[in-house]
């Protein structure tokens, strides 16, 4: 029998934090596989640290989304949200399922086009859209989502010398009772701007008013921030009907659907607080049936959820470093990722579990990453089984921002993995090396 590893006994201050209504709750439990895959042999072949994601999972929340609102409502199209994963599998798989585009940048654009999505089913959101952006997005038919006055004198002398008129919406920022409000972006509802906007497009000649869109904030906690949103585009929707005699064809009432991760400082874990997708789709599909459109004059209705669609689709497994005490006696544990890699940690309390079989012995520990940074902390603190150097971990609910937010500080991006429903597993972005970091680099002359 294999001697255990000694380690010295301490004295530490009892500290069990306040109880809930669900009671005390444990997060280790071991997570041997993901969809029947061993994590021990994904990390074998692929590496450590390493991004996995269920196809199976995507493909299901996307259907269950979709089944929510069409249950519902008889005009729904779903637009996946490009900057909340945008690495083409990912893409692939939505778009196989029926979703369109949604872009904010000209590079996530031109991705679109590249994963075989019609330019009629892009929607081109964002503040920052280059000359060029605006005139490929009129080529090919795009819906184009004007946020500033700035952008809608762009788009209006773009077009003169053209012989078409651009599809185009505005962004619409409203007071929904959730603050901070989003006034950043978009023309503000109360204040007058967005209907100026509005009349403006309508006095030009030059475009095509087809649609209103809002996004009112991410992780949105609250189903009737949207019953507020819906309402105030249906009312811009029947004035455009009434005093411009113009019938807008959709609203878009863009994402922040939360998934059911935990954010910092919340009293309770997120599974038990955040309103499902069922919740928000009966919010917002009954205020738009009971505002008064007629039957025929229903505006089809856009979603362009992202978080809530893929968040828990994704793990990011992992390896213990190294144990240590810190001054104040805690427990810490190193793992070989950090906020670079796993950059939602910053906003949540991910849930991370053992790889492996483990003894009853827990501890309230500290799991920080590699990084030469005090602020890599991947949680400040957890109750976990005692880890040691070798063990692997999982990383629940990593599928959206972490594939884009990531970076390259002090180590290279992981490798990802997709595992297809029939699980078997595919690499579909490769683990940086030095020679692709290295590949955009030049050196002066002088230097060589």
């Amino acid at each position: 029998m294999e001697k255990l590893k000694y380690e010295r006994p301490v004295i530490r201050k009892m500290n069990t934090g306040l109880m809930n209504k669900f009671g005390t709750r444990t997060e280790f439990e071991p997570v041997k596989d993901i969809d029947g895959v061993p994590v021990k042999s994904l990390i074998r072949q692929f590496g450590s640290p390493l991004f996995v994601l269920s196809e199976k999972r995507i493909r299901r929340n996307y259907q269950s989304a979709v089944r929510a609102f069409n249950t519902r409502y008889p005009k729904v199209q779903f637009a996946w949200s490009y900057k909340t994963n945008y690495i083409n599998a990912v893409c692939k798989v939505f778009h196989q399922e029926g979703s369109w585009a949604e872009v904010v940048s000209g590079f996530e654009y031109r991705k679109a086009l590249g994963n075989g999505v019609p330019g009629e089913h892009i929607i081109f959101n964002g503040p920052d859209k280059k000359p060029g952006d605006l005139l490929l997005a009129v080529e090919n038919n795009s819906l184009i989502h004007i946020d500033h006055f700035d952008e809608l004198f762009l788009l209006l002398s773009l077009c003169k010398p053209l012989n078409r008129k651009p599809r185009v919406a505005i962004r619409v920022n409203m007071d929904t009772g959730v603050y901070p409000l989003w006034d950043r972006f978009g023309f503000n509802y109360e204040n007058g701007q967005a209907w100026t906007a509005i009349t403006r497009i309508m006095e030009s000649g030059k475009l095509n008013l087809v649609g209103l869109h809002c996004h009112i904030g991410t992780f949105m906690l609250s189903t009737s921030a949207y019953a507020v949103a819906a309402r105030k585009l249906c009312d811009l929707a029947s004035r455009c009907k009434e005093q411009l005699q113009v019938a807008v064809q959709y609203l878009d009432l863009g994402g922040g659907f939360p998934s059911t991760n935990t954010l910092k400082g919340s009293y309770l874990p997120g599974i038990d607080t955040v309103p499902s997708v069922d919740d928000f789709a009966e919010v917002i599909t009954t205020t738009i049936l009971d505002y008064g459109f007629r039957p025929d004059e229903l505006p089809l209705l856009i979603l362009e959820s992202g978080r809530v669609l893929i968040d828990d689709a994704g793990y990011l497994l992992g390896t213990v470093i190294a144990n240590k005490r810190l001054s104040d006696g805690r427990r810490a544990t190193i793992l070989d990722f950090g906020v670079n890699t796993l950059f939602t940690s910053f906003w949540y309390e991910h849930k991370i579990s053992p790889a492996q079989d483990f003894t009853h012995h827990t501890e309230d520990m500290v799991l920080y990453g590699p990084l030469c940074m005090n602020i890599d902390v991947v949680r400040e603190n957890i109750n976990l089984p005692l880890l040691e150097p070798g063990d692997h971990v999982v990383t629940h609910k990593v599928g959206a921002y972490n594939m884009t937010q990531w970076m390259q500080f002090i180590s290279m991006r992981p490798a990802v993995v997709m595992i297809d429903q029939g699980g078997q597993p595919h690499v579909i972005r490769k683990a940086e090396t030095l020679d692709y970091l290295q590949v955009p680099e030049s050196m002066p002359d002088h230097l060589k």
